[in-house]
């Protein structure tokens, strides 16, 4: 049941996150996003995806895919906000 869950949680968050970053990445829009929070959520993102694959005994897969499909998506919006902010005038 504990390793179901954690599937249920990684679909939901994977659907539920990436067709806002999808979005993104496509319409380079990123007036609506504050910087930080997509900086927090790669760092938060990438901290479980550590935690996912040293948990001893066993690695956390569901954890840490979940997490390295989201940190992906974050850095790849942060860099596009990034760019747009302060290299695009």
């Amino acid at each position: 049941m504990y390793e179901l869950l954690g599937w249920c949680a990684t679909v939901g968050l994977i659907l539920g996150y990436l067709p806002q970053a999808v979005e993104t990445i496509k319409t380079r829009n990123t007036d609506g996003i504050a910087l930080p929070t997509f900086l927090m959520m790669g760092f938060g993102g990438f901290c479980f995806m550590m935690q996912g694959i040293l948990h001893e005994p066993d690695t956390l897969w569901a954890l840490f895919l979940t997490n390295l499909v989201t940190t992906t998506c974050s850095c790849i919006v942060f860099g596009i906000k990034v760019y747009n902010d302060y290299f695009k005038k």
